[in-house]
C-alpha cells in the first residue's frame, strides 16, 4: 500500500492552494493517487486525510461515492462495456458475453495478465453511438465484436498506449493555473495551506 510520492505530495500542496479551503482539493487529490498507483490504496486515502485534515471517514466517503475511483486494483485498462438501454437495444449484451469469453473473465474481474478489467456499465452518455464502451474512460462507438477482438489485441499488444495512458491517468497534460487566479487567493488561504504544509 502506498502514501502519495513526495513529487505529489508537492502537487498536492499546489492542488490545495488553489482552494479557499483546504477540503475542497479532496476530489483532485483522490484522482492523483489513482493516477499514481492505479486505484485507490488505504494509505493513499489516509494520506489524503492527513495533507486536507479531515476524517479517513470523510475521505472514504467520498471516494466510495464515485464509479470513476477504484479501491481495489484493476488491470492497466479498464473496459467499461454499457449495458444500458440504447447499447442493450443494439447488441451490448451480445458484445459484453464476446469479452466475458475472450477475456476469460466474468465482468468485475481482472485477466490473469493483469492488464484488463472488465465491467458492465450503465450509461455512459453515448447513446446515439450504441454500442459503446470506454477504455480507461476514453470513448470506442459502435463497437462490434470483431472490433472488440482487434481493441483487446491492440491493448495487449501496446499499441495503443501513446492514446491510452494507464488506469488513473486522467489527462496527459497537468492543468496549470495562475496563482492569482486560484479560488483560494489571500492571506488567510495562503496561512492554511503554509500551516498544513511546513516548508
Amino acid at each position: 500500500m502506498a502514501r502519495l510520492t513526495d513529487a505529489n505530495v508537492a502537487l498536492a500542496r499546489q492542488i490545495v492552494a488553489r482552494y479557499p479551503r483546504s477540503r475542497s482539493a479532496l476530489v483532485p487529490l483522490l484522482h492523483l493517487a489513482q493516477e499514481q498507483d492505479g486505484w485507490l490504496t488505504e494509505d493513499a486515502m489516509q494520506h489524503i486525510a492527513e495533507l486536507l485534515g479531515i476524517t479517513p471517514a470523510e475521505v472514504l466517503g467520498t471516494a466510495s461515492f464515485y464509479e470513476m475511483f477504484k479501491r481495489e486494483e484493476v488491470g492497466r485498462y479498464l473496459v467499461n462495456i454499457c449495458t444500458d438501454i440504447a447499447c442493450h437495444l443494439n447488441g451490448a449484451d451480445d458484445l459484453l458475453d464476446h469479452a466475458q469469453q475472450t477475456l476469460g473473465v466474468k465482468a468485475g474481474r481482472t485477466t490473469d495478465d493483469g492488464i484488463i478489467t472488465l465491467e458492465d456499465v450503465q450509461c455512459i452518455a453515448a447513446c446515439t453511438e450504441a454500442p459503446c464502451l470506454q477504455v480507461n474512460y476514453r470513448y470506442r462507438y459502435k463497437v462490434t465484436s470483431d472490433g472488440l477482438d482487434q481493441l483487446v489485441a491492440d491493448l495487449r499488444g501496446g499499441r495503443l498506449a501513446g492514446e491510452i495512458p494507464p488506469h488513473g491517468t486522467l489527462a496527459s497534460v497537468r492543468q496549470q493555473i495562475p496563482a492569482d487566479r486560484w479560488a483560494g487567493t489571500g492571506p488567510a488561504a495562503q496561512a492554511e495551506v503554509d500551516e498544513r504544509f511546513p516548508s
